[in-house]
């Protein structure tokens, strides 16, 4: 799978999961532009260029709509065209649900959900005039199988599925496709932090009897993104290590 000549806009790329999309990406030949709050993303920039890829860094807030559209105007300025956009950008304000606060609500589904329809509808009219384009969303095992404490991150995860879906079938007549990637249990930073014991539990909870990686998720986020897909739309891609099925 090669992406030589493309251009790829990546959220949320400054760790995990999206820097190893973006990293991924760019060592099969895409240019990358690696989206995250202020300068956050420079290291993962800075490692693929070192390993010779080309990627550039671009500060953007997802959950305002007029970054977004700096964002993706930047790079149609400097590269004339948007191949990839990988919607990736997520947080998450855990908290049962009849404790759980509006302001935590909305905040959730502004970065998880209404951030991928702003850069969704942002990429479409250059993809439109390409006749070409590539959708990914990173939404979550959460999302299909819901969670205890995370109603806000669930709803947004699975309102991910949705809307993918939908605009798959909006845009399929252009040679635009629209899928779904959903991780189950990834090795992050943040699973990294939890007891060993822990850990253990929630692997044995795993039919493969292990966590996820990042690379796990960007090898699933770079076939869809590849020729090779180019007859998989409005899908949901399970990385789960058969945790859900």
């Amino acid at each position: 799978m090669r992406f030589d000549g493309k251009v790829a806009l990546v959220t949320g790329a400054s760790r995990g999961i999206g820097r190893a999309i973006a990293s991924m990406l760019a060592a099969q030949g895409a240019t990358v532009v690696a989206a995250a709050r202020g300068d956050n993303a420079a290291a993962a920039v800075a490692e693929i260029t070192a390993a010779g890829g080309q990627a550039e860094t671009a500060a953007l807030d997802v959950s305002d709509a007029s970054a977004v559209a700096a964002v993706v105007g930047t790079t149609l300025e400097r590269h004339g065209r948007i191949d990839i956009l990988v919607n990736n950008a997520g947080i998450t304000r855990d908290q049962l649900m009849l404790r759980m606060k509006r302001d935590d609500w909305d905040a959730v589904l502004a970065t998880n959900l209404t951030a991928a329809f702003a850069l969704t509808q942002a990429v479409l009219k250059p993809m439109i005039r390409q006749r070409a384009g590539r959708i990914i969303a990173i939404s979550s095992v959460v999302g299909q199988a819901g969670n205890a404490g995370q109603a806000n991150y669930a709803a947004s995860k699975a309102g991910l599925m949705g809307f993918v879906k939908a605009v798959a079938l909006e845009v399929a007549s252009r040679n635009i496709t629209a899928n779904v990637v959903a991780p189950g249990m990834i090795e992050t930073d943040m699973t990294r932090a939890i007891t060993a014991s822990a850990h253990e539990d929630w692997a044995s909870k795993i039919p493969l009897k292990r966590l996820g990686t990042p690379d796990d998720v960007a090898s699933a986020v770079c076939f869809l993104a590849s020729d090779e897909a180019a007859y998989i739309t409005g899908q949901v891609l399970a990385v789960n290590g058969g945790m859900y099925m």
